[in-house]
């Protein structure tokens, strides 16, 4: 799956060698059977294992980072979570020693949901809203976010 604007798409080269790294080492790692925390994958490429229960929509925070490309993998359970330009959101809380700001809820967003095997991979030009849960049912689920350096 691939969703972004056209000028997102025109801007970024998906298949750069940083993203291949990382599509590489997702396919070649069971995840599922990995250790929660970090792994290094290569230069501006890393990894974080990562197991938890997902959340209620309005639990859910919708977020971005500055330096990283993120990569959402998802290796067991369903996730669901929105996706907006950043350009539109209105700036909850800002942690830019962690990398991270938080937006308040906006009125739109593209939806996104994953199954065992998905992935998304969102730029820093949008914000997105991880842990929600599919159906508004929560569920365990085991997640890779992959760091791409910008």
């Amino acid at each position: 799956m691939f969703a972004t604007s056209i000028k997102l798409a025109k801007k970024y080269d998906y298949l750069a060698p940083r993203f291949k790294q990382a599509y590489d080492w997702l396919d070649s790692h069971d995840v599922t059977k990995m250790e929660d925390g970090r792994y290094d994958i290569g230069e501006g490429v890393f990894a974080m294992v990562q197991r938890y229960t997902t959340l209620p929509f309005e639990k859910a925070r919708f977020e971005c980072h500055n330096e990283y490309f993120d990569i959402q993998y998802l290796a067991a359970g369903h996730e669901s979570f929105g996706v907006a330009l950043r350009s539109d959101l209105e700036v909850e809380e800002e942690r830019l020693a962690d990398d991270v700001i938080f937006y308040k809820t906006p009125k739109f967003y593209t939806p996104v949901n994953l199954k065992a095997g998905d992935l998304v991979a969102v730029p820093p030009e949008e914000a997105h809203q991880p842990r929600a849960a599919y159906n508004g049912q929560p569920e365990a689920v085991v997640k890779v976010v992959v760091k791409v350096k910008v």
